[in-house]
């Protein structure tokens, strides 16, 4: 029987994203040496705080952010659980953050982190069917929760309540990183268990500062980062290249493939890597 498995860009078995929050100056600095090691991360911003003297300038976004790779994320208008709102006033925060982020920055913005414990407990008449409704009405494709690290490196299953992997500061952090980058997902690997595996790594900058160790944050990427074997993407591009892998369409038999997507996938049958170039029809060696 054959096992296929998505891999991420150039074949790669693995993937590291970073996602951290609330639009601090600290984020300016954090951002300079992630980029300089080559990860990409989602910057959740708020809406409210893209006002006022302390706000980042459309530019100072472009120049830090957007133009290394990275991504801006909504992270409410008022930074409000979702869990704690009725429907109309999540409604309102979430979209109103998307539309000023998009005002910003001049850039179609897709994705979230939830603010203030979001959506680990409820009140109001509040619940996570009616929240998870009510972003895929405003076109939300992801929103990262939090809900107990781990060191398991699944891919998320529920896109609305995508559970990172590690913050910053969790003492396990680097026995995390050295079992990932020390996971086998090679083809002699158990075939039934060659799934991707994803780093998911949070927190917010001015932790750093708070805490007088940036020497982590240096630590952590030259632990982490500059991985051959190591695909480095923001949220959405986790996002997006899964979504397309998920397009592709089978014949009857799942001998033959096409790829109806914009997108070069990456896969792996029973050891053996495929790629599928968009609107490519490929037949399995099989």
């Amino acid at each position: 029987m054959k096992y296929q498995f998505m891999r991420f860009p150039g074949g790669k078995a693995k993937a590291v994203t970073l996602s951290y929050d609330d639009g601090c100056r600290e984020d300016l600095q954090f951002a300079e040496i992630i980029s300089r090691h080559g990860f990409k991360c989602t910057f959740n911003l708020n809406g409210d705080g893209l006002k006022g003297d302390r706000a980042f300038s459309r530019e100072t976004i472009e120049e830090n952010f957007l133009s290394k790779g990275h991504e801006v994320a909504v992270h409410g208008y008022f930074h409000r659980a979702e869990g704690t709102l009725r429907p109309i006033e999540g409604i309102q925060d979430v979209l109103n953050c998307r539309l000023e982020l998009e005002h910003k920055v001049g850039r179609i913005i897709r994705g979230m982190a939830y603010p203030n414990g979001g959506i680990t407990r409820f009140s109001n008449g509040a619940s996570y069917d009616r929240v998870k409704q009510y972003l895929t009405d405003l076109d939300i494709a992801y929103a990262r929760s939090l809900g107990g690290d781990n060191g398991l490196f699944r891919m998320p299953t529920d896109w609305h309540n995508w559970i990172p992997t590690a913050h910053h500061d969790n003492p396990k952090l680097f026995d995390y990183i050295d079992s990932f980058l020390n996971q086998d997902l090679s083809p002699a690997h158990n075939l039934a268990d060659r799934h991707p595996r994803l780093f998911y790594l949070w927190g917010h900058a001015f932790e750093f500062a708070r805490n007088k160790n940036w020497d982590r944050l240096d630590e952590i990427c030259e632990k982490l980062g500059g991985k051959d074997e190591v695909w480095y993407a923001t949220n959405i591009e986790i996002y997006d290249y899964t979504k397309a892998y998920e397009s592709l369409i089978y014949s009857a038999d799942g001998k033959m493939i096409y790829n109806p997507t914009v997108t070069k996938i990456w896969f792996d049958v029973d050891g053996t890597e495929y790629t599928i170039e968009p609107g490519q029809t490929i037949t399995l060696d099989i």
